[in-house]
């Protein structure tokens, strides 16, 4: 009997394109190429499918640089391998307790929710992903604490430090949604571009605005130097080749002066805005962009600081966005404890305040306006402040031994809904963010996003770059009451606003 074999054609292996970019290379050329990715592999002990895919990251690099006319020899030492440090060839052998603020936000992630802030650049030129890639990789190693996993803990979850492939993503969905934890060597924050944004979005148990925009900075440096802008590094943005220092993981919370009382974190239920939740959460984002000197006057007419001013703006929108007529409106001030401790951490080390006012107390913006400023005066005082840092670090040391499956449910009941219940919005305000000459003419504005929380119907945050002011609002309702009325009244006070955003997310 005689069998017929079929044998199979071998597919033709197709060059890639940097194969046929090679081929086009001199000779002194190609060796200088093969110098370099000697020296990769000599700087990464990454998993095999890890480093191929690193390796082609830079391959994407050159080609880039080579249709943007860089000459081959400058595109080398844009993209020096010593900017890989010891990151990637090194075992992953660090961890790093959570700080005191931090330990609440992994034991409250049922429910769709998670504590997930956005921090975005915007250039004045759309973003080149294959010089964004090589940005992150070269400046991941500088912030060890964010190069890390959650992992369970029999008391506590812990940050276990991950070496990997950190890449970015192109944006394609809603902002700040969950961040899958869960996985094994998954991330705690994403890298995330469109157009000519670039978006860090976070999981709160890093960091907090001021860590995370730290990280945002050096980011967009590396980048604008990848592209060839001369970058000066600076207190905020520090040399990412540059060993970290071990006061930027510290927990900081124990700074507290020691007080006899500490304030808790209970309240009554806040008067909520009325307006159905959506199922998707944000539903939308916007963002008012105002000049900061029409806004400056604005505050001045009205004898209060630009935050006082914007709290009065909020509670009188706020009135207007609800059917109650009982209760009172109470909005969350997070407030950056590094003012009363100065300190590098880049971890979190903020602690906040409620502002609360009756609602049938809310008249008019002069009306309230004393009684917000004497509010932010007292409860953001360091005595208040140390108040509540006592009382969270009891809260942790009372909690020190109790395993997880007994405090997580429990945890999730008093974070996932006491803690929104008992407020109606919150402001968040980073103040205002600079960056280095060579580099500010390459970037337009910034923004800052809160992620969605279970109850309050909107969250507001807020940061300056250079003469504009922007407020963003993260919406949890299709009703659109409250940020009409905010606007009208921006616009009655001569605040020159402009206003920017997403469609609903769902009807």
């Amino acid at each position: 009997m005689k069998l017929k074999i079929k044998w199979k054609k071998k597919k033709s292996i197709q060059p890639s394109r940097f194969d046929e970019y090679l081929q086009k290379l001199a000779e002194n050329e190609t060796d200088a190429i093969s110098s370099f990715f000697a020296e990769f592999d000599a700087h990464n002990k990454l998993a095999r499918s890890e480093k191929l895919k690193m390796r082609e990251d830079f391959e994407n690099a050159l080609l880039y640089y080579k249709t943007s006319g860089v000459p081959l020899e400058k595109a080398l030492a844009l993209l020096s391998i010593e900017n890989l440090g010891g990151f990637y060839i090194r075992p992953p052998i660090l961890w790093y307790a959570l700080d005191d603020a931090a330990k609440i936000y992994p034991l409250s992630m049922k429910h769709g929710y998670m504590s997930v802030f956005r921090l975005s650049v915007y250039f004045k030129e759309n973003v080149v992903p294959e010089l964004l890639q090589m940005a992150l990789t070269f400046t991941i190693k500088r912030f060890p604490t964010f190069a890390t996993t959650v992992k369970k803990g029999i008391f506590w979850h812990y940050l276990d430090t991950a070496k990997h492939r950190y890449s970015i993503q192109p944006e394609t969905d809603i902002p700040c949604r969950p961040l899958r934890v869960s996985r094994s060597s998954s991330q705690s924050f994403r890298v995330i571009y469109y157009n000519n944004r670039v978006s860090v979005e976070y999981f709160h148990i890093l960091t907090d605005g001021t860590g995370g925009m730290v990280f945002l900075k050096t980011l967009t440096a590396e980048y604008l130097r990848l592209l060839g802008a001369d970058v000066q590094n600076g207190a905020d943005i520090p040399d990412i080749n540059d060993a970290p220092s071990q006061s930027e993981s510290a927990n900081e919370f124990h700074r507290a002066d020691k007080t006899e009382s500490a304030s808790g974190f209970m309240d009554k239920p806040a008067v909520q805005m009325s307006g159905k939740l959506s199922r998707v959460k944000p539903c939308r984002v916007l963002h008012f962009k105002m000049d900061s000197s029409s806004l400056k006057l604005a505050a001045k007419n009205r004898n209060a600081t630009i935050t006082a001013y914007i709290l009065a703006l909020m509670f009188v929108a706020g009135k207007h966005a609800t059917d109650e007529f009982e209760g009172s409106v109470n909005i969350q001030v997070p407030i950056n404890m590094r003012k009363f401790y100065p300190s590098d951490t880049l971890r979190n080390f903020s602690m906040y305040c409620g502002v609360k006012l009756p609602i049938g107390e809310i008249t008019g913006i002069d009306d309230i306006i004393p009684t917000i400023t004497l509010q932010l005066e007292e409860k953001t005082s360091k005595q208040s402040m140390n108040e509540m840092l006592n009382s969270t670090r009891r809260m942790v040391g009372a909690m020190r031994y109790v395993p997880m499956f007994i405090k997580a449910p429990v945890a999730r009941i008093g974070h996932g809904f006491l803690s929104d219940m008992i407020f109606s919005n919150t402001l968040s305000n980073l103040g205002v963010v600079s960056m280095p000459p060579g580099l500010e003419e390459h970037i337009d504005s910034m923004d800052f996003v809160l992620g969605a929380t279970l109850t309050n119907r909107a969250s507001c945050a807020m940061v300056t770059y250079g003469d504009t002011v922007t407020l963003s609002i993260s919406k949890c309702t299709a009703d659109p009451s409250f940020e009409e009325r905010l606007f009208e009244l921006l616009a009655s006070d001569g605040v020159k606003t402009a206003v920017e955003g997403t469609e609903l997310y769902e009807d």
